[in-house]
């Protein structure tokens, strides 16, 4: 089959290549057109466009580039009717491709939601869309059945994709070529992991940076995407002592101590390799207001380790929460309160037992191949 996937952004990247990976074990003339990555590209896909080119972030930024996002619609539309896919595999990414869903349906395409967007938190009244337009969506958070089961609405739990990707990359990395990899002392690695937009780096760096001449006792080193250019992060850091690295984020969580988050998916991957973290997140005034108002009461947590335990399991400084002090205050806590460690250890156990096994790529994927799922 002829398979269209979309994903605009380094994580739907990630999990789209999993997913294409398993298609191919049981679609062995699999074809796949893509909105991606590299690894999406590595599995064999056409990439159309880089998720680089597509990711905004936030009410404002989005606001202010949507003649570019228009535009990159319309490349697509066109793109989807020379293709003649199949099926649409949407990844998360929902303001692109709830627009494309709805498109691929008047096509009489068959459409499939792989990640739900989060129309939980905000813009519940999307469910209609989804309803009208989605053929199946496969959620991974384990609430989200239930959510949109509300709505009358079968939605296919299958677990979480980042399981088979833990598992993958598990392995018994020596330390010693760790450290002479990246020219390392013997102190203890604390991993700082900023995000990966450009605007996301702009608003976490010039805080996460400051941490560093405060706890001299750590080595801190920070992790890259290969896709931002190296002066952008160099602008920021200058004479602080931290270690850059690109294309190894599990490497250094093997052996991190602890490590300070942007929130997204890192802070979920950050738990299941049992590393202690403090969640950040900042962005414009304009569109923290407006999640603010659109979010209300719904939604008390913004990291997916809390949503998902629905407690606070890490410490989550948002916006105005994020400053030097509070950063430091909570980042004592997870490397010398051995009391907050170990519960916050027990809370990454009862998190990776809600998520289930591994497994959820291949069971993704034999919905998506089998033409008689909707």
């Amino acid at each position: 089959m002829k398979y269209y996937i979309i994903a605009g952004e380094a994580s739907g990247d990630l999990l789209g290549s999993y997913l294409m990976k398993a298609i191919k074990k049981q679609d062995a003339q699999a074809d796949f057109r893509c909105w991606g990555g590299d690894l999406m590209e590595a599995q064999g896909g056409e990439i159309i466009k880089h998720y680089k080119d597509l990711a905004f972030m936030g009410f404002w930024e989005v606001a202010t580039n949507l003649r570019t996002i228009l535009k990159n619609i319309k490349i697509c539309k066109v793109d989807i009717l020379l293709y003649e896919p199949d099926v649409m595999v949407l990844i998360d990414y929902p303001g692109f491709n709830l627009r494309i869903a709805e498109f691929a349906k008047e096509q009489n395409i068959r459409v499939v939601y792989y990640v739900s967007p989060q129309i939980w938190a905000w813009k519940k009244n999307r469910i209609h869309q989804i309803k009208r337009n989605v053929d199946t969506m496969i959620p991974i958070l384990p609430f989200e059945k239930d959510f949109y089961a509300k709505y009358n609405y079968e939605a296919h739990y299958v677990g979480h994709p980042l399981l088979d990707v833990i598992k993958d990359k598990m392995k018994n990395d020596d330390w010693q070529i760790f450290k002479e990899n990246y020219e390392l002392d013997d102190r203890p690695v604390i991993a700082i992991l900023p995000g990966s937009r450009r605007q996301e780096l702009k608003k976490m760096l010039p805080v996460m940076i400051k941490i560093v001449e405060l706890f001299p006792e750590f080595q801190f080193v920070m992790s890259k995407v290969k896709w931002q250019p190296f002066s952008l992060y160099q602008s920021h850091i200058k004479n602080k002592k931290i270690t850059l690295i690109e294309g190894d984020t599990y490497g250094l969580l093997h052996h991190a101590k602890a490590a300070i988050v942007t929130s997204g998916t890192a802070t979920l991957e950050t738990a299941l390799w049992n590393v202690p973290q403090v969640v950040c997140y900042k962005t414009s005034f304009v569109s923290a207001l407006i999640a603010k108002i659109l979010m209300g009461k719904h939604v008390k947590y913004i990291s997916l380790v809390n949503l998902i335990l629905n407690k606070q399991a890490v410490a989550e400084l948002i916006q105005y929460d994020f400053t030097l002090k509070r950063v430091r205050e909570e980042f004592e806590k997870i490397v010398h309160n051995s009391q907050v460690i170990e519960v916050m250890k027990c809370d990454y156990c009862q998190l990776q037992h809600i998520l289930g096994d591994a497994g959820a790529s291949e069971k993704a994927a034999t919905l998506i191949v089998k033409h008689d799922i909707r």
